[in-house]
C-alpha cells in the first residue's frame, strides 16, 4: 500500500440498524479497489471484517473491523460497525477515529430504532453523515418512501442526490442529480443513457430543493441564486462540500451492495465530499493530571498524539492495539510515552489490519489507523505521545452494563481459567465488567444486554477452552428484628477437670444504624469487664446469619444488663458461646423480618411508551416517584423497584420500546419485604441448607 497524507486519507464508519448490509458494502468497497477478487458473503462467513468465530456462527457483526483501500489515489479507512444495540461499545469506538459516517438504510425496512441511534451518535461527534439506501434490487423496495422517511425523521437537509431507475421492477441505474446526467449498470461499469421521462418532474423537484440548499452555503452563491444564475460546477461542487461538512446538506444514494450496484458512485463521494482526515487542522487533548488544553497541528511533522481506541485480545497472537494518529507520525521500533498510564513503551512492528490481515508498515502518519501488538502497559481509550510533549486525548464513553448475571463453571477447578480469560475479555470490551460480590461468593459478569453475555461466554469456550452456565445473581437480602425482648444464654460444660462457664442476660431491640449497637449495663459486677468483649464479639460473629433465611442481620441493639460468672471456669470462649445463645433466642421472639435491596430507577423512554413502562413497574412492585420532561420528546421516569425484580429488565426494557428506551439503576436502601415474597426466600434458604447439610 502506498504511503498517503492525511489530505488524501477518508476515515469512514459505516452505521445502521442491524442487517441494512454494512459488512456487505465494505466487502463491495474492497472487491472495487481490486483488494479481493470475489465478493464474500455474510450467509458464507467469508466476508473480510466478520471475521471473528462468533460473527461468522452468528452471522452478524459483533466487533468493530477496519478495512482499508485505495480508490482513485486516495486511502479510504473502512470502518465496519455492528448493528445490534448490544455491542454499543464497538460503535463508540468507530464513530471516534472516524471523520464521517455513512448511514445504511434498507430500502425495504426503511428508518429503523438503529437509524435514529446512528444518527444520534454522529451528531454526538459532529460528522458529516451521508445515507445510502440499500438493497434497492430486492423486492418490496421503495426509495421514496424511504426518503420520506428519512425527511421527516431528520428534517429537510436530507436531500437525494440520485433517483433511482427501475425498469420492469428491476434496479438498472440512477439518475445523478448533481450532474443532471442518467446513468446505467452494465456490470461493473455504468454506462450513460437518457433520464427516464416519468422521472423528469420528480427530477427537477429535487434539482430545485438541492440548489436552494447549496445557495445556503455561500453568500456569493445566494446571490446567483436570486440572480437566477446558472451554478458552475465548481459552485457545485463548493457548496455541497460545504454543506455535508456542516451538516447542513445530507445526502441520499442508493445502491444494491450484495450486487454491487451504485457502490462505485459512493466511493467517489466518499472522496469527492466528506471531509480527509486533516480536514480538522489542529487537535485538542489535555495535560496529564490537568484541565490545561493543549493543541497540536494535525500534520505529519507535528508533535506525535495517536488514540488507542480498540483492544483484541488474540490467545495466540496476545494483545493486539488498534490507534489512530492524531498529529505528527509513529515509526516501528521507536519509544513512546503513554500519558494515560505514564510509563513508556517500545514500538516494535507496526502494522495496518484488514479485517484480521496484517499489513507491515514502517511508518503511520496523522489521520491514519493502525495496530501495534505486545503493548505492556496500554489499554483502550490510552494516549500515545512524546514524553517531552506529553497530551491526553478525549477517551470514548462507553454506556453503562445494565444486565447482570452469575457465572457457574461447568467443569469443577475451572475457576481460575475462567477467572484469567475474562480478564482478557474485559481489557477488550469496556462495557463489559466483571465483580465479585463477596457476600453472595458469586463472580457476576455484567454487559449491554443478553445477547452481550452470550457471545462473552461462547469466547470464553471458543478463546479460553472453558464453559460456564449463566444464572440469576443471588438477591443480597437482610434480617432485622421489630420488637424488644430480654434472653439469657447460658453456657455450660462442668464435668471433671476444667469447666468452662458463661451466663448472659441480653435486651435485643431495633438499632438506629446498619451495624450492631452494642452497650452493658451491668451492676455489681455481675459479669466482670473482662469477658465484655467476648460477649461482643460473639454477637458480631452471630450477625452474620440471621434466623429466618441465614442472610446477614443490620438494625440490631443488644445491651448486655445481667449475667453470672465462675472464677475458675468462665473464659473469654464460654462468655462468646453464651452470647451466641442468647442471639439465637432473642431473635427468634423479636418478631423477625426479612429486608428487600430497593433500587432507585431511573428510565429514559420517548412519550409514547410512558403507559407502558409504568405499567410494567407497577407490575414489579415499583413506585413510581416522578416523571420529568427531557430534550426530544423523551421522559424520565424516576421509580423505586425491588432489586430482585430488575434482573432482566434490560431485555424485557429494550423489546417494550423496540430498542429506543433506557435505564439507569443503583442500590438505595433495605425494606421490609411482603410476607409472600419473604416466605418463598425462607422456604429456598431452607432447601439450600438442607442440601448442603447432605453434600457434606
Amino acid at each position: 500500500m502506498k504511503d498517503y497524507t492525511g489530505e488524501r486519507i477518508r476515515n469512514v464508519c459505516l452505521m445502521s440498524h442491524g442487517g441494512a448490509g454494512k459488512t456487505t458494502l465494505a466487502e463491495a468497497m474492497l472487491y472495487n479497489t481490486g483488494v479481493l477478487d470475489r465478493l464474500g458473503k455474510v450467509v458464507d462467513g467469508n466476508t473480510t471484517t466478520d471475521f471473528d468465530p462468533e460473527e461468522i456462527k452468528r452471522k452478524i457483526s459483533i466487533s468493530t473491523a477496519i478495512a482499508p483501500c485505495e480508490w482513485k489515489d486516495h486511502k479510504i479507512n473502512v470502518i465496519d460497525t455492528p448493528g445490534y444495540f448490544d455491542f454499543v461499545g464497538e460503535v463508540k469506538q468507530g464513530i471516534r477515529v472516524a471523520d464521517s459516517a455513512i448511514i445504511l438504510v434498507s430500502a425495504k425496512s426503511g428508518v429503523a430504532v438503529g437509524t435514529e441511534k446512528s444518527w444520534a451518535y454522529a451528531g454526538e461527534h459532529k460528522l458529516p453523515v451521508v445515507f445510502f439506501i440499500n438493497k434497492m434490487d430486492e423486492e418490496n423496495a421503495d426509495f421514496f418512501k424511504v426518503v420520506d422517511q428519512l425527511i421527516n425523521t431528520f428534517g429537510k437537509k436530507v436531500i437525494p442526490f440520485q433517483v433511482p431507475i427501475i425498469e420492469g421492477e428491476k434496479f438498472t441505474g440512477f439518475v445523478d442529480i448533481i450532474t443532471m446526467s442518467a446513468k446505467k449498470f452494465d456490470k461493473d461499469k455504468l454506462v450513460d443513457t437518457a433520464i427516464p421521462a416519468d422521472l423528469d418532474n420528480k427530477v427537477a423537484e429535487i434539482r430545485g430543493v438541492l440548489a436552494e440548499a447549496i445557495a445556503e452555503t455561500d453568500e456569493e452563491l445566494m446571490e446567483k441564486f436570486f440572480a437566477d444564475e446558472e451554478f458552475t460546477p465548481e459552485d457545485i461542487n463548493r457548496g455541497i462540500c460545504s454543506g455535508v461538512a456542516d451538516g447542513s446538506i445530507v445526502p441520499v444514494l442508493c445502491g444494491s451492495a450484495a450486487n454491487n450496484l451504485g457502490v462505485q458512485p459512493l466511493m467517489d463521494m466518499i472522496i469527492g465530499c466528506l471531509p480527509s482526515a486533516a480536514a480538522a487542522q489542529t487537535v485538542k487533548g489535555k495535560l496529564p493530571e490537568s484541565d490545561k488544553v493543549v493543541e497540536f497541528k494535525t500534520a505529519p511533522d507535528a508533535p506525535l498524539s495517536a488514540l488507542v481506541f480498540k483492544t483484541i485480545a488474540d490467545p495466540f497472537v496476545g494483545k493486539i492495539s488498534l490507534f489512530r494518529v492524531y498529529s505528527g507520525t509513529l515509526k516501528s521500533d521507536s519509544v513512546v510515552f503513554n500519558s494515560t498510564t505514564q510509563k513508556t513503551e517500545k514500538i516494535g512492528s507496526l502494522f495496518i489490519m484488514r479485517g484480521k490481515k496484517q499489513i507491515p508498515t514502517d511508518k503511520l502518519v496523522a489521520g491514519d489507523i493502525g495496530g501495534i501488538s505486545k503493548l505492556q502497559n496500554t489499554n483502550t481509550n490510552d494516549t500515545l505521545c512524546e514524553q517531552a510533549k506529553p497530551i491526553v486525548l478525549d477517551k470514548i464513553e462507553y454506556p453503562e452494563p445494565s444486565i447482570s448475571l452469575a457465572v457457574e463453571p461447568k467443569a469443577k477447578g475451572d475457576e481460575e481459567k475462567i477467572s484469567a480469560g475474562l480478564q482478557k475479555l474485559q481489557d477488550e470490551d469496556l462495557t463489559f465488567k466483571v465483580t465479585t460480590n463477596t457476600e453472595t461468593k458469586q463472580t457476576l459478569i455484567s454487559g449491554i444486554g443478553e445477547q452481550h453475555l452470550d457471545v462473552i461466554t461462547s469466547k470464553l469456550k471458543s478463546k479460553f477452552g472453558v464453559s460456564v452456565n449463566l444464572t440469576d445473581p443471588k438477591v443480597p437480602y437482610r434480617e432485622t428484628i421489630k420488637k424488644k425482648v430480654k434472653v439469657e444464654g447460658k453456657h455450660k460444660k462442668q464435668s471433671g477437670g476444667h469447666g468452662q462457664y458463661g451466663h448472659v442476660w441480653i435486651e435485643f431491640e431495633p438499632g438506629e444504624t446498619e451495624d450492631l449497637t452494642f452497650e452493658e449495663k451491668i451492676f455489681g459486677g455481675a459479669v466482670p469487664k473482662q469477658y465484655h468483649p467476648a460477649v461482643e464479639k460473639g454477637l458480631r460473629e452471630a450477625i452474620q446469619h440471621g434466623v429466618l433465611a441465614g442472610y446477614p442481620v443490620v438494625n440490631l441493639k443488644a445491651t448486655l444488663v445481667d449475667g453470672s460468672y465462675h472464677d475458675v471456669d468462665s473464659s473469654e470462649m464460654a462468655f462468646k458461646i453464651a452470647a451466641k445463645l442468647a442471639y439465637k433466642k432473642g431473635l427468634a421472639e423479636a418478631s423477625p423480618v426479612l429486608l428487600e435491596p430497593i433500587a432507585h430507577v431511573e428510565v429514559y423512554v420517548p412519550d409514547s411508551y410512558m403507559g407502558d413502562v409504568i405499567g410494567d413497574l407497577n407490575k414489579r412492585r415499583g413506585r413510581i416517584l416522578g416523571m420529568n420532561p427531557q430534550e426530544g420528546g423523551i421522559q424520565q421516569v424516576v421509580a423505586e423497584v425491588p432489586q430482585a425484580e430488575m434482573f432482566k429488565y434490560a431485555t424485557e426494557l429494550r423489546s417494550m420500546t423496540q430498542g429506543r428506551g433506557y435505564f439507569k439503576l443503583w442500590f438505595e436502601r433495605y425494606e421490609e419485604a411482603p410476607a409472600m415474597i419473604s416466605q418463598k426466600v425462607i422456604e429456598e434458604a431452607k432447601r439450600n441448607m438442607a442440601e448442603d447439610n447432605m453434600d457434606e
